[in-house]
Formats: C-alpha cells, sequence, structure tokens
C-alpha cells in the first residue's frame, strides 16, 4: 500500500482560538462531532483503509491463534466473606466474562443477561449478612451503569434499577434494609430498598467518592477528592437516623490522600501519605478522629499498600519495593514487626482479604510475568501459606527472564524499568516499550497474553516505572504531574535510548505502546523524538490538551493535567499537547490509533483529530491509521474481542519493527 496518496480527505479548517494570549489552532474541530455526515464518511473510510491494510499483516493470525492460547487461563478473585457465604470471580477458558459465584453456585453470569457479550458486571457487593447483593451493569462498554439488589437465595432482582452509577461503592446498614451509594459526580446517597427516593449525604463537587462502613454496622467512612489528595469524614451511625449520619472530619482539603477503616477491633486505622510519600499507617480512637497516632511508619524504600486485621492482635499489610510485591506481619497495637508472609515468587500483590469479623486466615492474590493470576491463602496461627486456587486454565509458555535496568533522565533522575525477553534470542531485537506515568497508578509485574506472545515470537518487553506513577510513592506521582508532566516523557525518552545504548534494540526496531494516560504519553513521545521510533501504538489516548476538559471524564482530570481554562495552566499544557505539535513534513513512526466509539473516559475524538493532522502532515511513506470499534468502551470488554485487539496491534507492531519467529 502506498502512503500517504491513499488517506482520507479531510478538510483542514482555518480555525484558531485566542485563549489567554496564544493562538491555539484546531483545524479539525469538525472530527469532534460523531453524528457529522463529514465525521461519518472519514471514519468509513479509515476502517476500509486499515483493514485493508491490517489483512496484509503477516504475523495477524498467528498471533490471534497464540493470543487464544494463552489467553485460556482465565482468571479468579480472592474471596469476600460475608456471614457464611463466599463470594468470588471466576471466569473458565471458555468464558467471554468473569461470572460471580457464591460459594460454588453461579450468582450472576453477564452472558446469561445478554448472549452478544455487550453487557459486563462493573462492580458487586453483597451486604453484611450475605443474603442480598447490590450488582452494577453497563453496556456497550459505555461505563454508565445501572445498580440491581438481587436475593441471593433465590436469585431474584428485588430492587433497582438505580442510575447514575459508576463503579459506585456501596455501604450496606445491617440487616440489608438500605446502603449508601455514590452517585457519579453527585456525591453520597442513601437508598433504602422499595423506597423511589433517595436521600442526599454529602457532596462535595465533582470529585472521586468512597464510602464504607465497620463490620459491626456502626461507623460510617466517607472520603471525597482526586489526584493530589482527599477529604475524610466518620459518622457514628449509632442511635442516628441513616439519613442524618452528621459526619465529623478527620482530614479536611489536604494535600495529602488518606484512606480510612474502622476494624472488628473497633479501631481507626489511617493509612496515609500525609508527611510520608511512601505511606505510614496511623490508628485513632473512633471518638477522637482527628487524633492520630503513628503505627506503622513509612519505609524509606517501600511504598505501604493494602492491609487488614486478624484476631489475636494480628495485622497484615502489603507493601511494593520498587515494582515487587512483599507482605508482612505486625502487631496491631505496638506495630513490631513479627514476620514475613511466604509468597511464591518475586511478583506483584493485589487484593488482600479477610473475614469481616477477624480470623486467622488471609486470601491473596499473586502474578508475575509467566504466573497467571492465582489465589494464596497465609493463615497466622501457623505462619503457613499455600495455594488456594489456581488460574483455572493451564497454558504451556516459553522460558523468559526478566532483566532489572535502571536509566538517566534528562534531569538526573533515576528511572527504573523491568526488561523481559528469552535467554537466546540474541541483540538487537523487535521491541515493545510502554509506560504509564499518571495518577500515582504503578505498572507491576503480572500475566499478560500479549507480552508473552511477543516475547515467545522472539520480541523483547520492556516495561518503564515512569514519574507521575506510583511506583516510589506519592512524590514520584507528584514529579510527573501538572507543570511538570514533562518529566514523564523525558523518563519514557531515557528509557528508548538505554534499550538502544545497551544493545537490546535499534531506532528501526523499536516500538512503544501505551493506553490511555499511557496513550498521551506515546502521542508526545512520537511528536517530540520522532526520530527514536519506528512504530507507535496510541490507544484511547488523551491527545488535546487544550480541550480534554470538555469531554470525558476531562473535567476530572484537572488536577492531574491542569486546567486549560487557567492562563498559566494552559501555558504548561500547550507545551506538549501533542495535536499542537504535528509539523508538516515529519517522517513520523508508523502510527496505529485504537479507538472505542462508546469510551465515556477518554472521547475517541482525541484519536481521529490526530491522526487526520498526522496524515495530514506526513513526510513519509510510514503508514498512519486509525482502528475504530463502534459497540465497546474504556475499560472491560469481552475476551474475544481483547484478543481481536490485541492480535492487530503485535501483527502492526511486528511488521513495522522487523520480528520474524
Amino acid at each position: 500500500m502506498r502512503f500517504p496518496d491513499n488517506y482520507p480527505p479531510a478538510e483542514r479548517l482555518p480555525l484558531t482560538d485566542r485563549l489567554h494570549g496564544h493562538e491555539v489552532a484546531d483545524p479539525y474541530r469538525w472530527l469532534e462531532d460523531p453524528e457529522d455526515p463529514r465525521t461519518r464518511d472519514w471514519l468509513a473510510a479509515q476502517d476500509r483503509l486499515w483493514r485493508a491494510y491490517a489483512q496484509r499483516l503477516p504475523l495477524r493470525e498467528r498471533f490471534l491463534a497464540r493470543l487464544t492460547e494463552m489467553s485460556v487461563t482465565g482468571m479468579v478473585t480472592p474471596p469476600v466473606w460475608r456471614g457464611r457465604r463466599r463470594f468470588h470471580l471466576c471466569q473458565s477458558t471458555a468464558q467471554e466474562h468473569p461470572v460471580l459465584y457464591c460459594d460454588d453456585r453461579p450468582l450472576i453470569d453477564p452472558m446469561e443477561l445478554d448472549s452478544t457479550g455487550l453487557t459486563t458486571l462493573d462492580d458487586w457487593q453483597p451486604d453484611q449478612e450475605g443474603r442480598l447483593l447490590a450488582y452494577q451493569l453497563s453496556r456497550s462498554g459505555d461505563e454508565r451503569a445501572d445498580l440491581y439488589v438481587r436475593d441471593v437465595e433465590s436469585g431474584a432482582v428485588v430492587d433497582g434499577p438505580i442510575g447514575g452509577c459508576r463503579y459506585s461503592p456501596v455501604a450496606w446498614l445491617p440487616g440489608g434494609r438500605a446502603f449508601y451509594y455514590v452517585r457519579f459526580h453527585e456525591g453520597v446517597h442513601l437508598h433504602r430498598l422499595g423506597v423511589p427516593e433517595d436521600v442526599p449525604v454529602l457532596r462535595a463537587g465533582p470529585v472521586s467518592y468512597g464510602v464504607q462502613i465497620s463490620p459491626d454496622g456502626r461507623w460510617l467512612i466517607i472520603s471525597a477528592g482526586g489526584a493530589g489528595g482527599n477529604s475524610l469524614w466518620l459518622a457514628d451511625l449509632a442511635g442516628r437516623d441513616p439519613a442524618d449520619p452528621r459526619p465529623r472530619p478527620i482530614q479536611e482539603a489536604a494535600h495529602a490522600r488518606t484512606a480510612g477503616a474502622v476494624a472488628a477491633d473497633g479501631r481507626l486505622y489511617l493509612l496515609t501519605d500525609r508527611n510520608a510519600p511512601r505511606r505510614r499507617l496511623c490508628v485513632a480512637d473512633p471518638a477522637e478522629p482527628a487524633i492520630w497516632r503513628e503505627l506503622i511508619p513509612e519505609d524509606p524504600e517501600a511504598v505501604l499498600g493494602a492491609f487488614t486485621v486478624l484476631d489475636d492482635d494480628r495485622l497484615v499489610i502489603c507493601r511494593t519495593r520498587h515494582v515487587v510485591g512483599e507482605i508482612a506481619v505486625h502487631h496491631a497495637r505496638t506495630g513490631e514487626r513479627l514476620g514475613e508472609v511466604p509468597l511464591p515468587g518475586s511478583g506483584s500483590i493485589a487484593s488482600l482479604t479477610s473475614r469481616p469479623e477477624g480470623g486467622s486466615e488471609v486470601w491473596f492474590s499473586y502474578t508475575d510475568a509467566v504466573t497467571p493470576a492465582e489465589i494464596w491463602r497465609y493463615d497466622a496461627r501457623t505462619g503457613e501459606s499455600g495455594l488456594w486456587s489456581a488460574a483455572p486454565g493451564r497454558v504451556t509458555l516459553p522460558d523468559v527472564r526478566s532483566h532489572h535496568v535502571t536509566c538517566t533522565s534528562a534531569d538526573g533522575t533515576r528511572v527504573r524499568m523491568v526488561v523481559v525477553a528469552r535467554p537466546s534470542a540474541g541483540r538487537p531485537r523487535p521491541t515493545i516499550l510502554t509506560g504509564y506515568g499518571g495518577f500515582g497508578l504503578p505498572l507491576t509485574p503480572g500475566y499478560a497474553a500479549d507480552s508473552m506472545a511477543w516475547v515467545e515470537a522472539g520480541g523483547v518487553l520492556a516495561v518503564a516505572n515512569l514519574r507521575g506513577g506510583g511506583e516510589e510513592g506519592e512524590s514520584w506521582h507528584r514529579a510527573g504531574m501538572l507543570e511538570r508532566k514533562q518529566n514523564v516523557f523525558d523518563d519514557f525518552v531515557a528509557a528508548a535510548e538505554k534499550l538502544i545504548d545497551d544493545g537490546w534494540t535499534t531506532p528501526r526496531r523499536l516500538g512503544v505502546w501505551g493506553e490511555s494516560n499511557g496513550g498521551l504519553l506515546v502521542g508526545a513521545a512520537l511528536t517530540q523524538r520522532p526520530d527514536l521510533f519506528a512504530a507507535a501504538v496510541c490507544s484511547a489516548g488523551l491527545l488535546d490538551m487544550a480541550r480534554y476538559h470538555l469531554s470525558g471524564l476531562g473535567p476530572t482530570w484537572t488536577g492531574e493535567y491542569g486546567d486549560p481554562d487557567d492562563p498559566d495552566q494552559l501555558a504548561w499544557l500547550l507545551r506538549y499537547s501533542p495535536y499542537h505539535h504535528v509539523r508538516k513534513g515529519t517522517d513520523y513512526p508508523a502510527t496505529l490509533f485504537t479507538v472505542a466509539a462508546a469510551d465515556t473516559r477518554v472521547n475517541p475524538l482525541h484519536g481521529r483529530k490526530m491522526c487526520a493532522a498526522m496524515q495530514w502532515a506526513a513526510g513519509g511513506n510510514r503508514p498512519v491509521l486509525l482502528r475504530h470499534e463502534p459497540d465497546v468502551g474504556h475499560g472491560a470488554r469481552a475476551v474475544s474481542r481483547s484478543i481481536g485487539l490485541a492480535a492487530d496491534v503485535l501483527a502492526f507492531l511486528a511488521d513495522r519493527t522487523g520480528l520474524a519467529p
């Protein structure tokens, strides 16, 4: 195929906004409207172009077949105990979506609700007795869920739908007659079963909310905040009308993030990064929630994560030490370290659960590059841990090695990276570099079928732990947000140059792949250093940073990126906004944009506009393409749809980096 001769025409408008003294060009604004006939025609032409190109990719069918085989592992989650009942998710090798089980009985199967596979179970929460279940369903990937209540014994739906939910936290009151829940951007509400009108309890603006109730049903904790910090309140429900809980502040409008829980021992535990970027654990008397005592101090090398309190004053906590998970046991009264929980390897720990009333057992998820997520159980009475539930399916995996590498960013900061490769395939090799670098979210080791398929075929996978993420705590996050966002892109470029300098790859064999905030990362990298990469895949990326706050979840992200309506912050954003740095005549890397029409987080307009701009600018013959899916969104999707997307991406990157298994 000849590029750029066969790109669909896209009218380039002489449209310029004058914003706070800046001349901001936006020639493809018409592509923001998906209903505009011009957009529909352009999108259809792009789809034909992508399909014609994809059919010629030599490894597409091979990756599709191998990914299907490597995805038979399915998934399983740790148990959630309520009363005598055990709830968990499990996805067998033949299922498109995870199924929610009560004990060993299927309770909610999304495919039974909708045979098309377009309905997803977004969240669920049993009541304290295990008799009722609140659960949330969304359709076609839009993540705008309706909440229902189901009788666990009979399976009958007894309440709902309640609209306005989006992965909404739910906190049941004892007896199952009512619960608190979060309406998206509308705060915390109280819902009484069978009563159509819900009661607003707390609203603090368009921020993220959380609700939690203590095991005895007495203490309600409410959180509200964003990337920069949160407020936290505690309410004593004893003898009060739950519609009027009158919460008292634990922490208000702080530049720190704190999560709280009143455990079965009656104490208020507070996990916080206040004066501790890698977090510490404090305790307080619920009667005086603003007076804290430090229990577990900050570890200067590890980030403190989840915790749970067991009988006999045992406190189990997770830490991540340079992306590797560990679990320790402490005394819940003194904080004294009592020992470690044996783990199966150097991987990631997630989803620490225990019985709400205490007990001696803890369940957790473990995964690493070659180990699909499996569930382990630790018993504090014996000090032993063991496999509780393996992944439902098994697959033969290649022999691979993980290499921990450090590079130096533009300002001298040391940045860690994990490089995964087969031990004897020679160098240099086709390589995929990926990263995220945002919202304090860490990239930790874990099994992924697409990663293993690429490495098995002879490629190298490199995962960079960039500033903006949470790999090294909150100070690491803050070093890559707002006016410091360029640090993230500099870290990524340093990682790419390290891979080249160490002989892993060359610019002609290096591809990059990022999703969501990682898509912004890829967009910035390919516009700032187009010479460094052979190929780029930008999936659901933010790319027009002058207007990102006008669509999707953009309004909630100004604390992370900055507000374009503020003159100073607009200047930061325009310094790196990928859409505004596309230059005519540049030989950009071969680029594939993947977007989903039902994405309500990152509007696909970003990918459409950036694709049109880069096709116009193309100074070489490397393709710029758009892969568009009409009926999925940003998050969960059927397994077959995920496999199809991954196969297309890997085949594209293989073709452009010279991977020949």
